[in-house]
């Protein structure tokens, strides 16, 4: 009696694991898992260096030698062999002004050494290329909204003009930072350090 009641135990067992494998058996298999389009699982490419031309690099190269010399009489003179450059919206004379910055603790010198070493960006005005330092500062005012950039460029937009420069941008003003730009010939526009803005 004990074995057959054993038996029925291990009878009633087996059928009900027979019975759980069919049941798995007849169970629909797992669907497939979704995984989202490959461009979307990818870290945005950064976009391609800008190549600058002959002329635009001689012009930056003679910047960048008086600015490493520390020589404001050398970049004010390479300022005024180029007609109609900006330093500043108030008219002043370019040595006199850049002159008064160093004096406040803002050396133009060390600021276009740094300005430099930024991405170029490329803008057209009137059918002629202008490359701009930093790249940020050659886009339209409408596409600097943080929100049209890039986490990589949002970030990089807050680290150059702060929240102040920001708040301006969304105003509906240009670039706010330090900028300088060179047309594709070679001819130097501006050169202007902080919140000042040149009109284009």
């Amino acid at each position: 009696m004990q074995w057959s009641s054993a038996r029925n135990a291990l009878l009633a067992a087996g059928l009900a694991v027979g019975g759980s494998v069919g049941v798995a058996a007849c169970s629909p298999a797992p669907a497939e898992p979704v995984y989202p389009p490959e461009s979307l699982s990818q870290d945005p490419q950064a976009p391609e260096p800008v190549v600058i031309p002959d002329a635009v690099a001689a012009t930056r190269d003679e910047m960048l030698t008086y600015a490493q010399r520390g020589s404001l009489s050398g970049l004010s003179r390479l300022a005024r062999e180029n007609e109609g450059f900006v330093s500043n919206l108030g008219g002043e004379e370019h040595r006199e002004y850049w002159d008064l910055m160093r004096r406040i603790g803002v050396d133009p010198n060390r600021k276009l050494r740094a300005l430099m070493e930024l991405p170029v960006g490329v803008r057209e005005v009137d059918g002629v290329k202008w490359y701009v330092w930093p790249d940020l500062a050659a886009k339209n005012a409408e596409d600097l909204i943080p929100e049209k950039l890039s986490f990589r460029d949002r970030k990089r937009l807050q680290d150059l003009v702060g929240e102040d420069g920001i708040a301006k941008i969304r105003d509906g003003k240009g670039y706010p930072g330090m900028r300088t730009a060179i047309t594709e010939d070679g001819h130097w526009v501006y050169f202007v350090l902080g919140q000042d803005g040149e009109e284009e």
